[in-house]
Parts: C-alpha cells; structure tokens; sequence
C-alpha cells in the first residue's frame, strides 16, 4: 500500500503551483508593506521542518537583498516575556498548523515590538494567522503524514515569493514560474546507490552550504525521523571544525551541492573526506573518491536546493520502507507539536 508520505511528495509539484497561482495577492500585499517598510532587519520564529525553511529563508535574503536574518527564539515571549525592539524590522513566522502557543506569542510581541508580521502557514484561520498583519496560506491541502514534505517545500517557497516581490526580481520570479516543472522532474531521480549504503546505516552526516544548509538539516531531521538514523546535519566548512574528526573507514556521508560558488568548496569538503574513508555521496558536481548522485541541472541557485529536497523525500521514503519503518508514523511524533 503506499505511504501518506509518498503520495504526499508526489503532491509537492501541484502544491508549489497552486501556491503561486491562488496566494499571489497575499503576497503582493505583504511585498508592498515591507516595501513601504523598508526594514534594515529580518527575523524568523520557526521550529521543526519550519526553522529549517526559515533558514532557506535567512540565505536567500542576505544573497538577494543583502539583509541580516535572525532566528528569534519562541520561548523568548512565551516563557521569559520579555519584550523585543523591532522597529524597522519584518517579522516572519512559519508553522504548518500555525497553533504552537509560543510561536503564535511570538509573532504578537514581535508585532507589539513595532515589526511588521507576516505569518507563512497552511491554515489561513489559524491563531498564527491572526496574530499577523499579513498571512501567507500555502494552499497545500491535507498532509497526514507525521513528516512534513509538501508543507516543508510550499513554506520555502512562500519566503522565496516574498523575497522576489519586495526586491522587485525578475529572474527570481521567472524561476518561481518555472519551479513546478522542475519539482516533478526530481521526483524521477534515482538515489538507489546511497540507498543502498544507508539501508544498514546507522548515522550518517548531511552537508551543504548557503541555502543548501538549510535542506541538508532538513534531510538530517526526515532521516532520524522516518529512517531511524542518527543523521547530524553541518555546513561543509564547519564539519571540518571537530565533527570531521570521527569520519572514518566507511562512514556514510550526503553531502548536498548546487551550482552556485559554494560548490568548489563543499567539493573539496567531500574529498578530504573521501580521503578519510568515509562513503561519500555528493549531488551537483563529481568529487575524486565521491559517489555522484543525480540532480536536475541549470536551475536558479535559490530555488535549486529546494527540487533537491524533493528528490531527497522521494529517497527517504523508500528508505524508511526498506529498513522496516512506518514512514507515516515516526515513533514518538504526533503531527502538531504544541510548546510553549
């Protein structure tokens, strides 16, 4: 029978497309506020799958737009109450259900703090959303897998809307246009060779740069979570700042590349690594001693990372299948997670 998950991600492409056609306004209407707002400063409130598309965010604006991006801390309102000073400052929150108290006391101090809130979430009538002067709703229709896959690629794909509205750019947005094709492209890529390594794996380090980061800690928490591997996910120049230094014979390595200028370095990350012993798999450019996985070429840099992640779904769960798990349900996860 096949999975929630699978059907899911293969959903991601009508999901992305019915994003930009049904929830252009939204975004138009927040692009003019921040436009008008003219912020010298972002920050995001996110966890999960959210924060790590709340990263993707953090690169794709200080690349594009040249902003500082900061990860405020949720807790920050709801357990310690202390106020945040954000004038001049846009504040964006992501949540699939947008119902996590602390998230949702977040975005209301920030708005008492003076930023302008935009809320990227998939229920538009959410408390989240209320709580925000502008909400982006992601229109991507009922994810009952516990792992989130579609909502992960449409909230990414709502800050990189954002983005390319308030900055006004033409090649972002003609990409954007383009990025429904090239999601149901990936979902024919092949990892079987990596799949192969993993399905008696038991930890494995995911690398990337820039907005690759972001995918390689989303694909980090989907192997823990429907895999059962102890993934750990790191930037391929701070893995060679102590974590390489248990890199040995035949330790699994993914390490995530696009053809943007990080690339030279994440290759030369992965042969050192490759010359440690480790299995090395890498995506976006051949490395001496590294297994070469498909990708899909010539795509935008920003939106490039983003048709990894859901040939990367697709992989995950067949893995999680092949090593004998639920990919639905992860033990010990509940679809909405409530903190404070």
């Amino acid at each position: 029978m096949r999975s929630h998950m699978a059907r899911e991600v293969a959903e991601i492409p009508e999901a992305a497309a019915r994003f930009l056609r049904d929830s252009r306004v939204e975004v138009e209407k927040a692009a003019l506020t921040l436009q008008k707002v003219d912020p010298r400063l972002f920050v995001t409130v996110a966890r999960g799958s959210s924060d790590h598309a709340a990263t993707y965010l953090k690169y794709a604006t200080e690349l594009l737009a040249g902003l500082p991006v900061a990860s405020v801390g949720p807790s920050i309102a709801s357990i310690y109450h202390r106020p945040l000073h954000l004038d001049r400052a846009a504040c964006i929150g992501i949540s699939q259900s947008g119902r996590s108290p602390d998230i949702v006391e977040m975005m209301r101090a920030a708005a008492a703090g003076g930023a302008a809130t935009v809320a990227i979430t998939n229920f538009e009538t959410s408390p989240m959303a209320e709580a925000s002067a502008h909400c982006l709703p992601l229109r991507a229709g009922v994810e009952q897998s516990v792992a989130a896959t579609k909502t992960f690629v449409t909230s990414a794909l709502a800050g990189l809307a954002l983005l390319a509205e308030f900055q006004q750019d033409q090649r972002l947005k003609q990409a954007l246009r383009a990025l429904p094709e090239a999601l149901d492209r990936a979902l024919a890529l092949d990892w079987s060779p990596l799949a192969d390594r993993l399905a008696r794996g038991s930890q494995a380090y995911v690398l990337g740069r820039g907005p690759a980061f972001a995918i390689a800690s989303e694909a980090a928490l989907k192997l823990k979570e429907v895999c059962g591997l102890h993934a750990e996910a790191y930037s391929a120049a701070e893995v060679l700042h102590g974590p390489a230094a248990i890199v040995q014979a035949q330790f699994p390595v993914l390490a995530l590349g696009v053809a943007d200028e990080a690339l030279p370095q994440l290759v030369a990350t992965a042969e050192r690594l490759a010359d440690q012993g480790a299995d090395v798999f890498l995506t976006g450019a051949p490395a001496a001693g590294a297994t070469t996985l498909p990708s899909i070429p010539g795509l935008h840099p920003l939106v490039a990372p983003l048709v990894l992640v859901t040939g990367f779904y697709q992989f995950a769960e067949q893995l999680s299948r092949r090593r004998g798990f639920d990919p639905d349900l992860p033990p010990h996860l509940r679809k909405v997670t409530e903190t404070l």
